[in-house]
């Protein structure tokens, strides 16, 4: 759930006719939200197996997700759009019947093994929703295709790689449009023409885009120390993707007991940003970590100096200079206060942050934009001012209260 967003389930009203359930939302926002991911929690209601969501009188796609896996929904999602100080009326109704709606699907995931007998790098047909690796495996990053798995929206794509770096690496669309499912995150001279997007930054050791590590102290630490790493696609959809790293037995410095970690991302329909929520295994108070982005070569860095912090840069996005052009992104970070440690001076890698969780859990938020796009930022004036509008969206909660 987006920590942004405020859910009042407390203070809503809430009818029963016959088996069905009915809630009378009102949605609130002091600033302008687009697509604003609104979250309802099921666990206080009977078995839910399909709902119905109205906007003003006006349905809307939703989306029931099992998130912890044991076989019941624990939550029902969509999206509102909302001008500054507006009041807009919802209507949720739950069913204990029935399937869920059909939406047309505007986020993907895959996890897609690697098949010998097929030669092309777009067209592998391995298809899985979980995978784990025990730390014997020598060489996880060629494991996976596309080394890790992957997952958009209409706007924006992701790969996280499946190694010690967990680095989280980029794809730039031209258009807008679901397109993993056709290129695989490596696509063709012939797709190319046609218009899909491409790798659009170069990673190597860095953060990457948001990649959680450990700190010595002086410096970010890899996930060396692992027993078991799994990737899991929890769910997609009309409303979201949401999709889980999860390390087991990660000794983050030695003489620490070795600690479980989940990471999950959400991506949800018509964003450009990325909620990444962190659990451990135990408390975690004081434990200092690291994340941030990378210092793209030539890049102009902005930090508001108060846990938002971005840059704008053009680089290779391969070794290979010939087929392939140079590209320019704009990446940004949001960390909430009660998580932040220090924001550290960039070096020639990263802009870093060390962070710290809170019992046990971690959370902040990522975003990008490729110059590609028809859709995006062209400017780093541009790419800016939208981190600015961005982190006020990030710190004004949309109320959900009764009508």
């Amino acid at each position: 759930m987006k920590q942004i967003f405020l859910l009042l389930l407390s203070v809503i009203a809430w009818s029963t006719i016959g088996a069905q359930t009915t809630l009378h939302l009102t949605l609130h926002s002091a600033v302008e939200q687009e697509a604003a991911p609104i979250v309802v929690e099921l666990a206080k209601y009977k078995m839910v197996t399909s709902a119905r969501v109205e906007i003003d009188g006006q349905e809307v796609a939703c989306q029931l997700d099992d998130l912890n896996r044991d076989g019941r929904l624990d939550e029902l999602c969509f999206l509102a759009d909302l001008k500054a100080n507006q009041l807009r009326r919802a209507t949720v109704t739950l069913y204990p019947t029935g399937a869920p709606r059909p939406y047309p699907a505007r986020t993907y995931a895959e996890i897609v093994l690697r098949n010998p007998k097929v030669k092309e790098k777009n067209r592998q047909d391995i298809y899985l929703s979980t995978i784990s690796i025990d730390r014997r495996t020598k060489d996880p990053y060629h494991l996976l295709h596309h080394h890790g798995m992957a997952f958009e929206n209409e706007l924006i794509a992701l790969r996280i790689y499946m190694d010690q770096r967990q680095t989280i690496d980029l794809y730039g669309k031209y258009r807008q449009g679901l397109e993993l499912q056709a290129t695989q995150f490596y696509t063709s001279p012939e797709q190319k023409a046609e218009g899909y997007g491409d790798d659009v930054l170069w990673v190597g050791n860095t953060f990457g885009l948001g990649a959680l590590r450990g700190w010595n102290g002086h410096e970010p630490t890899m996930l060396d120390s692992v027993e078991q790493r799994t990737q899991r696609i929890v769910s997609q959809g009309p409303v979201r993707t949401v999709v889980e790293m999860e390390d087991e037995g990660w000794t983050i410095r030695p003489g620490m007991q070795p600690v479980n970690m989940v990471i999950r991302y959400t991506l949800y329909a018509g964003h450009r940003d990325i909620d990444v929520d962190v659990r451990f295994s135990r408390d975690m108070t004081g434990v200092e970590l690291s994340t941030g982005i990378i210092n793209v070569k030539q890049s102009t860095e902005y930090s508001d100096h108060r846990g938002t912090r971005g840059c704008w840069g053009t680089d290779w996005p391969a070794t290979d200079t010939i087929n392939w052009k140079r590209e320019t992104v704009g990446l940004g970070i949001h960390i909430p206060q009660r998580y932040r440690v220090s924001e550290m001076p960039a070096n020639k890698d990263n802009y870093a942050y060390v962070v710290k969780p809170v019992g046990s859990r971690l959370h902040y938020c990522l975003t990008y934009t490729s110059a590609n796009e028809s859709y995006g930022f062209h400017s780093v004036e541009a790419w800016f001012d939208y981190l600015k509008a961005w982190t006020l969206r990030q710190q004004s909660p949309v109320i959900v209260s009764r009508k």
